[in-house]
């Protein structure tokens, strides 16, 4: 049992997470890099906190959403090339040549304006060309008018395209009717792209469920987010065998346990009332620190490896418990929100959301801990 010294902690478990990236390597094609997916402060487990273990895993590029995360992860000693898979608004361009940064592009517009950016700077600045094949987010249309603008960043003198990539939308799905025309739809614009003489070094387009079930997507790197951390993006039943960790727990302890009767109205909106003489212990965590307040009467917590019942409504910075039939329970006790049995799993399932809403959710006033 974890012995708390503060009120609140998240741990992120080190050695899992380079079991983690062993598991992924070992799914790889020789030649085939892992490019680590840090988006969302390295999807809520901190960027800088985990970026010296993947760095010593030998991992060779990473991707982030913004140029902030990007610049986070150059403070943190990255020299590794990072992607930026979002967008960066006109007025910040600068910063990407700042940090060496490599945007991602999909207007003519954009590439112009960074190409002078670029040209003032003395730079020639790298760039990562992104193709929609139907996720209808961002990136180029699959057409020939896409190609002609394509050619028209390939012109420009201070603009290098460093390799070109998709996402898919629904790589999960086990038919891979989706994720199999999109891979389509994406060669046949690289092979039109290439047939205008416009090098790509660097195709990827496998996301971490494609990593897990369309190896033959692969190319020349893969983007490693969930599977990194543990965190499901396929079929559960599925998922058991991958025998991939989930590297985040979350702790807190009891601050006080009172008795009341039956028939007390716990919590804001007395939206629980006890149907028996009731032991409450009061938990200092709220929807503040990002522990979701849509768990209020349905979510359980671990104490004294028991389970223990939500009741009431989560507020801000304080829930409660029932631990009526958990024995001794006192002020002190270490409760687990989070670990592999209480998983991230368990708990956006019953939230009805995905693994990363509930770990990118947990606020930056909770401690990470790297163990």
């Amino acid at each position: 049992m974890r012995k708390m010294t503060q009120r609140t902690v998240a741990v992120v478990n080190l050695n899992l997470l380079e079991q983690n990236v062993r598991n992924i390597r070992s799914r790889l094609n020789d030649g085939v890099e892992i490019m680590a997916v840090l988006k969302g402060d390295g999807y809520g487990h901190g960027e800088k906190g985990i970026y010296p273990t993947l760095k010593k895993c030998g991992v060779e590029r990473y991707a982030v959403a913004v140029w902030e995360e990007g610049a986070s992860l150059r403070n943190a000693g990255a020299v590794e090339p990072i992607l930026l898979l979002g967008d960066t608004c006109d007025g910040q361009l600068e910063n990407l040549i700042k940090y060496n940064l490599t945007p991602t592009i999909f207007s003519v517009d954009t590439a112009e304006k960074l190409n002078l950016l670029a040209k003032w700077s003395g730079i020639v600045q790298p760039v990562n060309i992104k193709i929609d094949t139907g996720m209808s987010r961002i990136g180029f249309a699959s057409d020939d008018k896409s190609i002609e603008q394509i050619k028209q960043i390939d012109s420009m003198s201070n603009l290098e395209i460093t390799g070109a990539f998709t996402h898919f939308s629904r790589a999960d799905e086990n038919d891979g009717i989706s994720a199999t025309e999109q891979f389509k739809l994406y060669l046949d614009m690289i092979e039109k792209i290439e047939a205008e003489g416009i090098e790509i070094p660097q195709k990827h387009v496998a996301n971490s469920p494609a990593i897990l079930l369309r190896p033959e997507t692969q190319l020349d790197a893969v983007r490693a987010g969930d599977i990194l951390y543990g965190l499901c993006p396929i079929d559960e039943q599925d998922w058991k065998n991958e025998n991939l960790r989930q590297i985040i727990s979350w702790y807190t302890y009891v601050v006080m346990v009172k008795e009341v009767p039956t028939g007390t109205e716990i919590g804001y909106g007395g939206t629980y009332v006890t149907k028996r003489p009731t032991k409450v212990a009061t938990i200092p965590v709220g929807f503040a620190d990002g522990y979701s307040r849509r768990l209020s009467n349905i979510g359980k917590v671990m104490i004294n490896g028991k389970e223990a019942p939500i009741i009431g409504r989560i507020c801000m910075d304080q829930f409660m418990v029932d631990v009526t039939d958990i024995n001794d329970v006192r002020r002190g006790d270490t409760v687990t929100l989070l670990d592999e049995n209480l998983s991230v799993l368990w708990m956006a399932d019953l939230l009805d959301t995905n693994v990363d809403e509930i770990v990118c959710g947990i606020s930056k006033r909770v401690p990470r801990i790297y163990e």
